[in-house]
């Protein structure tokens, strides 16, 4: 069968190289694609990215199953559009993507079913966002409502920090990010400002098919940019599979207080959940989790490490989850996982998370091994030329038998990659090593 991997990032690498690998799947296809997808003959990349051209596309190709990588097509509609033309496609549709998409809809979903998360309110006049934070003090989290490419968070340590967040999201919107829209039409900025949770993160992903929910390996993502947790907040620096700090019990109460009331209330909205549901979660010393936010996608750079444990035939397992009718069958399937420890260090390019430098040429780059691989992100193939074209530009992902041998694996293999301006953390990891 083919299938179609939309997006371009290390996520979909990553996806695209695990669909490979079942039996039953004859080409796979990522649309746009990166340097990586491009070099690699497993591959076939398609420059679309509309979303109604690429229905089409798929349609006139007989691509049996689409996979969505990022938020962007999920919050314009791809799935309600694939899925209005009978094609198979796992995500969520635009209303349900809302988890993500409106900071703001999460926020007001999670207070009225009942799941725990932060203390919030809502803003989208500037003076009493000030005023608010000038009642609460700091430590204080701002978050841009709309889809911001994992960078619309401010964790500020003090007011002073807090305040510029809000001028620059409210007022500047230099984000770019897709806000809700007023009475009248117009786009209107807003901010959702929230208490600082103390704890420890972790990433909790699930598979949805609208009923059933079948739990991913869990991981835990490094945002800072700099070693020691410091420097601005990031789409994600590296991440590794299994997070020690989510315990069985954690899972449990995960699954319980957050996962499965997500669905119901979910489906109680009348919005049946199907995709990836990613949760961040901040695990207090007690174990007690709450939510920091949902994206309706496999978490990047967490992919990487996942799906290199993964070993179960991916390809049946979404094929379960999008079964024709009401709901899927993932009920009925059981995920098998390496007891290896995962590890991804992710290379950044110059810049970056502010004003990232395209066009490094990149170096270096070791051959995939049955314990590693180097999944591309930010990189172009120009003129049998790989370059660098985005912010986080490779994730260099290892297998070992405990955290602190996957880590020298990963760094071993960093050090023979090379592009100018280069940047990363070198103590991915560094919790569950301790």
């Amino acid at each position: 069968m083919k299938v179609l991997v939309i997006g371009g990032g290390g996520r979909e690498h990553a996806l695209a190289w695990k669909l490979a690998q079942s039996p039953k799947v004859q080409q796979v296809y990522v649309a746009p694609g990166n340097g990586g997808t491009a070099l690699d003959h497993r591959f076939e990349c398609v420059d679309i990215t509309e979303v109604s051209a690429l229905r089409a596309w798929a349609a006139m190709n007989k691509i049996a199953l689409t996979v969505v990588g990022p938020e962007g097509p999920l919050a314009a509609g791809v799935v309600d559009e694939f899925r209005a033309h009978g094609l198979r496609i796992f995500g969520p549709t635009r209303a349900a993507a809302q988890l993500e998409s409106s900071k703001a809809f999460s926020k007001a979903f999670m207070k009225r079913h009942g799941i725990p998360t932060a203390e919030y309110e809502t803003f989208s006049d500037a003076a009493a966002a000030h005023a608010y934070v000038d009642r609460k003090g700091a430590p204080i989290v701002v978050k841009a409502d709309g889809l911001a490419a994992g960078k619309g968070v401010v964790v500020a340590m003090t007011a002073l920090e807090a305040h510029a967040a809000i001028d620059f999201m409210l007022l500047g919107d230099s984000l770019g990010v897709t806000h809700n829209a007023g009475a009248d039409g117009q786009a209107v900025p807003r901010v959702v400002i929230e208490e600082f949770l103390h704890g420890e993160e972790a990433s909790f992903i699930v598979l949805c098919d609208g009923k059933n929910v079948a739990a991913l390996a869990t991981s835990q993502d490094h945002k800072r940019l700099l070693d020691d947790d410091q420097g601005p907040n990031t789409g994600g620096m590296g991440a590794y599979s299994p997070a020690p700090v989510v315990t069985a019990d954690v899972h449990a109460r995960t699954m319980r207080e957050i996962i499965l009331p997500t669905l119901k209330g979910m489906e109680k909205d009348g919005v049946a959940y199907t995709g990836f549901l990613y949760a961040g979660l901040m695990i207090d010393a007690r174990g007690k989790p709450r939510t920091l936010e949902f994206n309706c996608r496999l978490g990047d750079p967490e992919a990487q490490p996942i799906l290199l444990r993964l070993k179960s035939d991916l390809f049946e397992v979404l094929w379960a989850a999008t079964e024709p009718g009401l709901h899927g069958r993932l009920d009925q399937v059981d995920l098998q996982w390496d007891r290896r420890t995962a590890l991804g260090v992710v290379l950044a390019a110059h810049g970056y998370p502010v004003s990232p430098r395209k066009g490094d040429v990149i170096t270096g780059l070791p051959p995939e091994a049955s314990d590693a691989v180097v999944f591309h992100a930010g990189t172009a193939l120009e003129d049998g030329v790989l370059r660098t074209s985005g912010g986080r530009v490779l994730c260099v992902t290892a297998l070992a038998d405990n955290v602190k041998l996957a880590q020298q694996r990963a760094y071993e293999l960093t050090r023979s990659i090379a592009f100018d301006g280069m940047q990363y953390r070198r103590d991915i990891g560094h919790r569950a090593v301790k």
